[in-house]
């Protein structure tokens, strides 16, 4: 049997269906198709997407090399090993992988080696011819079910984050269940998103994929966004392809310095905005968050809201050029240095792709289509891995606008309409994150709540150390230490900063747990 889609091709489908989210009136929107029939449409279930493109009067990824994913971490369990007042375990000796909700992932199915089978090879093509006509065959879905190769489960994965609720994504979600032996009723996060909670399955058992895997993802997601081309044309890249995702939105390919908002739909970053001083920027709450960035002996303050629309800034900064991602689904702001690059490499302007990487934001150069792992600057794909570029960040404190400008009242902060007569909700994702994840990231760790902020550091030997910011702050505050490896925090205009032994400063950023955690293997964790 072959069910016929709404639309002629699936790309027209996929982008009529993101246009209608992104250029909704409100400040969030539906979630993005394929989440499933039991789909939350709340707020809190809208993608990376939620209110990028309204366009009214009031309107305001991954990165893809991830580590090891990490699991229950509460101390006294098989596989501890102490440091100090931090726990670091190996938590795939505890046997007790969880998600978010608490749901214990079952065992990893057994999973064949070599090639596919022939006749899973002819389904495959059978649906990816179906995608480029518009049509999809559900038979060929149920016989890759039938394969008993789990590896197809990531090609389950793909199909459910874009078909649309129906008979399709029931018989997907009947392929995985055959190919795995889940039973996804048992897992709360099926409940809202069966493409998630598919996801996370495979991500938590970090389940391999089968040669050409690759090509198959391609070919599924040029079909909707041509603009990706680049990022699959290096053979060679350290993209992870596995744990790269849809995040609800399409590239963002505008020059720099373009003001005016994608005309199908993305996330566009706001580069050299507009600033004002103290004075000027009276118009923003004093209880409104900041992220805030010194360099060069020059302060400058970036409002969360104006982030939350853009998540992407390129600005100069203490006479240096800066890149600024904010993905509001880690909790996460960095500033990176994008002028520190080798002889002869054009300053990369940092541009988000509409792609995520374990609910972190991919982000790319728009000069050379380079991929970058947002968390940590490290180039994965294009000319810029080739010519090995990391770039390097520097601190972004997190704190309210009144005990910023107290701090540093020479402070600027980017003008109310961001320099480009642009009107900005204060609260443009109205609570979208405040039930969990949104997007799959397999299983965490337990030591903290998932979306507990911490402030994070890496040491010169490559040692991650996080630091709960409640509890730090509030060490700090009763005039106490808070010291971890040879790392001190120090307060700074209400947020933390770090410094060594010497009192040189150590870079760092603050990140929902789970996002730190998952992106650094084997972080250190201060505990009061």
């Amino acid at each position: 049997m072959r069910f016929r889609m709404l639309a002629r091709s699936v790309t027209a489908l996929l982008v009529t269906t993101l246009l209608a989210a992104a250029c909704a009136t409100s400040d969030t929107s539906t979630p993005p198709p394929g989440t499933g029939p039991a789909a939350d449409t709340s707020a809190a279930a809208s993608g990376e997407d939620a209110g990028r493109q309204d366009t009214s009067a009031t309107s305001g990824d991954a990165t893809a090399d991830a580590p090891e994913t990490t699991a229950d971490t509460s101390a006294g369990v098989a596989g501890a090993s102490e440091n100090g007042n931090a726990v670091v375990l190996d938590p795939r000796e505890t046997g007790h992988l969880r998600n978010f909700l608490g749901y214990t992932f079952p065992p990893a199915p057994e999973v064949q080696t070599g090639p596919l089978q022939r006749a899973a090879l002819n389904d495959l093509n059978m649906i990816w011819s179906g995608l480029q006509r518009g049509g999809i065959s559900g038979d060929a879905i149920a016989r890759l079910g039938q394969t008993g190769d789990p590896r197809l489960g990531w090609i389950v994965s793909d199909l459910l984050r874009f078909i649309p609720p129906g008979e399709l994504t029931d018989g997907a979600i009947s392929a995985f269940q055959s190919l795995t032996g889940v039973r996804l009723a048992d897992d709360p996060v099926a409940l809202r998103s069966p493409w998630q909670s598919v996801t996370d399955h495979l991500l938590a058992w970090d389940l391999p994929v089968f040669d050409g895997y690759a090509e198959y993802k391609e070919r599924l997601f040029t079909l909707v966004e041509p603009g990706w081309q680049p990022f699959f044309d290096d053979v060679d890249s350290d993209i992870d392809w596995r744990i790269v995702s849809w995040g609800g939105v399409l590239i963002d390919n505008r020059e720099l310095g373009d003001p005016r908002l994608c005309p199908r739909g993305c996330i566009p970053a706001l580069d050299n905005p507009g600033v004002t001083d103290v004075e000027g920027g009276s118009w923003y709450p004093d209880d409104g968050i900041v992220f805030a960035v010194v360099l060069g002996g020059e302060a400058r303050a970036y409002p969360r809201h104006i982030m939350e629309i853009h998540e992407m800034i390129n600005d100069t900064l203490g006479g240096r050029r800066i890149g600024m991602p904010y993905c509001t689904l880690c909790g996460s702001a960095q500033a990176y240095l994008t002028e520190e690059v080798p002889d002869g490499v054009a300053t990369p302007v940092l541009r988000t792709s509409g792609l995520l990487s374990r609910s972190n934001k991919v982000m790319y150069d728009l000069v050379t289509k380079s991929v970058f792992n947002t968390f940590t600057g490290r180039a994965i794909s294009g000319p810029l891995r080739r010519q090995g570029v990391v770039l390097p960040q520097t601190t972004v404190v997190t704190t309210t606008w009144v005990e910023w400008k107290a701090a540093h009242p020479d402070t600027t902060i980017v003008a109310e309409d961001g320099g480009i007569g642009r009107s900005y909700p204060l609260n443009p994702l109205g609570g979208r994150d405040d039930n969990g994840p949104i997007f799959p990231v397999g299983d965490v760790d337990e030591r903290l709540s998932v979306q507990d902020q911490v402030f994070g550091v890496v040491l010169d030997d490559g040692t991650p150390v996080a630091f709960p910011v409640d509890a730090a702050v509030a060490e700090l505050e009763a005039g106490g230490t808070v010291e971890l490896s040879g790392v001190t925090l120090q307060l700074d205009g209400g947020g933390v900063r770090a410094v060594d032994a010497a009192g040189e400063p150590i870079e760092g950023h603050q990140s929902f747990w789970f996002a730190w955690s998952q992106f650094m293997a084997d972080t250190l964790l201060w505990t009061p």
